[in-house]
């Protein structure tokens, strides 16, 4: 249980920390084909993926520390 745990939360951190660059591989706009307005981009830079990293890591603080309350609790 804990492999699988741990081997998630591996995938989940790897996926999250290349998402960055999948998110830049497209060029800007929608091509010839669409008018945009010129002003429809949106960059998405590093900061976004550290700050959900960061959300998942705390995420995880408060799963482990609520599962050694309930650990305690059943051994009390």
């Amino acid at each position: 249980m804990k492999n699988t745990s741990k081997l998630l939360m591996f995938a989940t951190i790897t996926l999250l920390s290349f998402l960055p660059m999948i998110a830049m591989a497209a060029g800007p706009g929608f091509g010839g084909s669409v008018n945009d307005g010129g002003g429809a981009c949106v960059p998405i830079d590093g900061g976004l993926s550290m700050l959900v990293v960061a959300g998942v890591g705390y995420g995880a603080k408060l799963v482990a520390k609520n599962k050694k309350k309930k650990a305690e609790a059943a051994n009390k």
